[in-house]
């Protein structure tokens, strides 16, 4: 049996009348989601939720691990909307380096500050929940001047919108109404708030990230957007102890996987494939960064007995060498601000490093030197 997901209402913009999607509220209904969908790979998923959780002991610092996993995240879900920059731009831009493509990097740092603002409010007891006007927040924040900062930040869109195609007419998609966008979020807010709609908390999140997109409330950022939403509701349901496990890698490797499966939901009304597709991203992204943590850990465990190990090593080395996986790039500058030690040592510091082999320097000048742990920043970067 076909499932209707949704119906189809007359619209008329740009002098054209179209049929815009209006989705059906959550939980899929006639026929029920089937279980056959989730069972299994529900519980693949959360055991390597599990395993995730517990490599996560093997560093001494869990802020390291927050430091690389946020900052991929906010790289890859911003390269899904077409922004060229690296990892290596970024920890340049926050080494003070200078940078080509700065438009790039701003979104995503904006990125950064979106997530890290839904994040400060769903741990303190005064802070919103996951709602409209936690999204809007992170919207505003999104898209702070950057370079469609004209597309009404943290406002709900109050016009028609389309995905594809050059006009409403030949569109691949219309999206509801600006007038229903309102009352859609408020049942996917009840949706997720739902004490028990008898479904596993993933499959929740998948269901909720898929309408989340069909309605398409903003006039920019909804991807984004949405998948910030996937990081809080693994937050708010408390998947993770900390948000280490990202899918936008999954979802940027299966790019045009995902956008099909997005659409067949309205279109054929399958659910189900999209939660299969979703559950097993899950597995294989907790998968892959429980991979990362052990080789970061084994990395950086290395590094530091060979540097304990050498006489050259100082207690400044020492400081220095803590501070890399958060500051894999950096300038002697930057060491005697983070060090608040005098030029001198701090190029000592470094210059330890670098006979090791622990840290390059990567300008070839003799003034106004920069350094890499090029080994940390290749392996954060598989």
């Amino acid at each position: 049996m076909k499932r209707i997901s949704g119906n189809y209402q007359i619209t008329t913009t740009l002098g054209e009348s179209v049929k815009a999607f209006i989705p059906a509220p959550l939980p899929p209904s006639k026929p029920v989601l089937s279980p056959d969908c989730y069972v299994k790979q529900n519980q693949a998923a959360k055991l390597a939720l599990a395993r995730l959780s517990g490599v996560s002991s093997l560093v001494p610092s869990i802020d390291w691990l927050l430091y690389g996993a946020i900052r991929k995240e906010a790289l890859l879900t911003s390269q899904i909307e077409g922004t060229q920059a690296t990892l290596t731009d970024l920890f340049d831009d926050e080494a003070g380096l200078d940078i080509k493509n700065a438009a790039d990097i701003e979104e995503v740092t904006n990125y950064m500050q979106a997530f890290r603002f839904v994040r400060e409010n769903l741990r303190d007891q005064s802070g919103l929940p996951i709602s409209v006007r936690l999204l809007c927040g992170a919207h505003q924040l999104l898209l702070n001047g950057v370079r469609c900062a004209g597309k009404q930040p943290g406002e709900l869109r109050k016009s028609q919108n389309w995905i594809g195609g050059t006009r409403p007419g030949n569109a691949v998609f219309v999206l509801p109404p600006a007038e229903e966008v309102p009352a859609l979020l408020a049942s996917l807010e009840h949706f997720i708030h739902k004490e028990d709609d008898g479904l596993p908390r993933l499959v929740t999140i998948a269901l909720a990230h898929a309408q989340f997109e069909t309605i398409h409330p903003f006039l920019d950022g909804n991807g984004r957007i949405g998948r910030l939403l996937i990081a809080a509701l693994m937050e708010h349901f408390g998947l993770l102890p900390e948000p280490l496990m990202y899918l936008s890698a999954y979802l940027k490797q299966h790019q045009a996987e995902y956008y099909r499966l997005l659409s067949a939901i309205r279109n054929e009304g399958d659910w189900e494939s999209w939660v299969s597709f979703f559950l097993e991203g899950v597995a294989e992204a907790a998968t892959a960064a429980e991979k990362g943590i052990t080789e970061v850990a084994a990395r950086v465990a290395a590094d530091r007995r060979l540097l304990l190990a050498s006489q050259q090593a100082s207690p400044a080395s020492l400081r220095l060498f803590e501070l890399l996986p958060m500051m894999p790039r950096f300038t002697i500058d930057r060491i005697k601000l983070e060090l608040n030690t005098s030029f001198p040592t701090a190029n000592a510091a470094a210059k330890t490093l670098e006979e090791l082999g622990i840290v390059t320097e990567v300008t070839g000048q003799v003034r106004n030197r920069s350094f890499s742990y090029q080994a940390y920043i290749e392996l954060i970067s598989k």
